[in-house]
């Protein structure tokens, strides 16, 4: 009778460790995501990355996020493509430094039947699984619209670029120009790249202050950063900044300090909702339709029935009406 109970017993435990391990072989409890950004130097991306951290599956413990800094080189990032592959990552968010450079990162990926979702800026890939960001062309426009408007529609302008190469800089820049071809009598007297850099900007503002003096009668920045470093340039020339209507793109926290002294004007572009809608888009993929999302930008975007290949996250004018809102937002994301 006891060598009867005893087999029972054994039986049912065996049954019980059987069913546990294949339960864990069976569904998972954490997905392997990377995020592979052109780099880390600007507030914009590291609050991307901030904000990618603080999604709430990574709260929970349902995603393990590890963030790659691309140092600004396309070889850099694919070198991390390759080490995400070999490490058995689930998925890849992309920030791609090269519109172009970055399809062969995306192949690789690809190749191993990892989903990458791209975040922010563009890659030429038809392998990439879907993409998230703003419409950069728009945010261009827009930018240039208001400086063109500034100066009465006449006088010289600069156009500080970004990465040559990169889709924000080409977008941009087609925008900066379509909205400049409503202006017959404005003359773009320079364009070049500061790289998204203050201190490059800071440094082509002042050949460019040397080189037009009195012509120059609006800047665009194609973002806040190297807007930033012109007004700093313009500055150190002791002339006053109200005279030289300046815009960006962005809306990192110095650039929305300058909106409410009334030095320039700047469009937000939403970190939160391109990180942690780019995270839901990963896990739509991986899970399947069952998944729901738990971004807030999904409450005023189209989460759709099934995964589109490209979302476009709305831009923010900021004003002199919605600065003091936007910099309390901007302080409980950086210091929560």
């Amino acid at each position: 009778m006891k060598k009867r109970v005893w087999l029972v017993v054994m039986a049912v435990l065996f049954l019980q460790f059987g069913f546990a391990m294949g339960s864990k072989e069976n569904a998972k409890t954490q997905y392997k995501i990377g995020a592979a950004v052109y780099g880390l130097k600007g507030e914009y991306m590291r609050l991307w990355s901030t904000a990618l951290e603080r999604h709430p599956a990574v709260v929970q413990g349902l995603v393990k996020i590890t963030v790659f800094d691309g140092n600004y080189d396309a070889s850099v990032q694919q070198s991390q493509f390759e080490n995400m592959v070999t490490q058995g990552f689930d998925a890849i968010l992309f920030v791609p430094i090269d519109i172009e450079a970055g399809a062969a990162a995306v192949e690789i990926a690809a190749k191993a039947g990892i989903p990458v979702i791209g975040s922010n800026t563009r890659v030429n890939s038809p392998k990439l699984t879907s993409y998230i960001g703003s419409d950069d062309v728009l945010s261009g426009k827009m930018e240039a619209e208001i400086v063109a408007k500034a100066i009465g529609g006449t006088g010289g302008v600069v156009i500080i670029e970004g990465p040559i190469g990169q889709s924000a800089q080409i977008e941009r820049k087609k925008g900066n120009l379509e909205a400049l071809k409503n202006y017959p009598n404005i003359k773009v007297l320079e364009m070049k790249t500061a790289n998204w850099s203050r201190a490059e900007a800071l440094s082509l503002m002042e050949n460019w202050l040397n080189a037009y003096p009195g012509q120059i009668k609006g800047i665009i920045g194609q973002n806040d950063e190297m807007a930033l470093g012109a007004i700093q340039a313009v500055k150190q020339a002791g002339l006053n900044v109200k005279d030289f209507p300046t815009a960006g793109i962005d809306g990192v926290t110095d650039a929305m300090l300058a909106v409410k002294a009334g030095e320039m004007t700047s469009i937000l572009q939403d970190a939160t909702g391109q990180a942690q809608g780019a995270l839901d888009l990963a896990l739509r993929k991986i899970i399947g339709e069952s998944y729901k999302p738990q971004a807030e930008c999904w409450k005023s975007m189209d989460w759709g029935t099934s995964l589109k290949p490209v979302y476009n996250v709305p831009w923010v004018p900021i004003t002199a009406e919605n600065v003091d809102k936007l910099l309390e937002e901007r302080k409980a994301l950086t210091t929560r």
